[in-house]
This record gives structure tokens, C-alpha cells and sequence, in this order.
């Protein structure tokens, strides 16, 4: 499991108008990566409408804003349209991203098993190490609470 301090696993993934996005090209800036389970399901939506209505205030703080998920990026366009979306979308249809980060992991739903993505964020600093890590996210408040964390940080 990675630990505040660790060097963040690279990735390469297309964004949402299939560009690639490596970590390698975003040295220097503050990122949140966070990893949600799909698309146009109602905590998903929730939070990235708040990232997008907070798009400003971090942008303001030098941060990047970019979601994963393994849907394709097909979807997530029609998620982007559909919600009126302003942040970047990753697609990792294969979850190798998402297994790097240790967020692909066994859940459990009305009694039935299967693998997923963990609600999680990761707050990536400007040298590319991990600054704060948020596991099992309650979407509620999360984006306060990573905007909080930036701005302490960069005190």
C-alpha cells in the first residue's frame, strides 16, 4: 500500500478527448488524482461536479485536477456533456493505474463479490511524491477537505 512520502507510480492514460496524460508531464504542479468506481452513477457524479465547481479555487492553488476510472473514454465524454464537467477524465480500462495505486481491490454488494475501485485520493506534490492520501472517500465534504489539505500544505 502506498504511504505518504512515496514516489507516486507513474501513468500514462488518455484523457476524455483520448490525449494522452503522464504524470512525467505534470512535474511541478500539485495534482489530485482520484480514482471513483463509474461514470454517471450518483456518488461519481457528485463528485465530480464538486471538483469541477472547485475547479477555480485549485487552479488559483497551481493543482491539477484529474479523475480515473475504468470506463472508456467514450463514457466519459458523455459524462462530461452530460454533467457539464470542467475537470479531465482518465480511462483505465485495463485498472493497471488503479492496481499501482492499490485502489483495485475486492468489494462486496447485496452479497455478491467482485473487483473495483476503491473510492481514494491521492494528493500529489509538485517533486511527484505523495503529500495525502484519502482511502474509502465519503464524497460529502471530500472536496473541502482536499482543498484544506492542499492549502496546508503549501503554508
Amino acid at each position: 500500500m502506498l504511504k505518504i512520502g512515496d514516489k507516486a507510480p507513474e501513468f500514462s492514460l488518455p484523457n476524455q478527448d483520448d490525449v494522452e496524460i503522464s504524470l512525467r508531464d505534470l512535474e511541478g504542479k500539485w495534482i489530485v488524482l482520484y480514482f471513483y468506481p463509474k461514470d454517471n452513477t450518483p456518488g461519481c457524479t457528485t463528485e465530480a461536479c464538486d471538483f469541477t465547481a472547485s475547479l477555480p479555487q485549485f487552479e488559483a492553488q497551481g493543482a491539477v485536477i484529474l479523475g480515473v476510472s475504468p470506463d472508456s473514454t467514450k463514457k466519459h465524454r458523455s459524462f462530461i456533456e452530460k454533467q457539464k464537467l470542467d475537470i479531465t477524465l482518465l480511462s483505465d480500462e485495463s485498472t493497471d493505474v488503479a492496481q499501482s495505486y492499490g485502489v483495485w481491490q475486492l468489494k462486496k454488494f447485496c452479497g455478491k463479490e467482485y473487483m473495483g475501485i476503491v473510492r481514494s485520493t491521492f494528493l500529489i506534490n509538485p517533486e511527484g511524491k505523495i503529500a495525502h492520501i484519502w482511502s474509502n472517500v465519503k464524497v460529502a465534504g471530500h472536496t473541502t477537505a482536499v482543498k484544506a489539505q492542499l492549502e496546508a500544505l503549501q503554508k
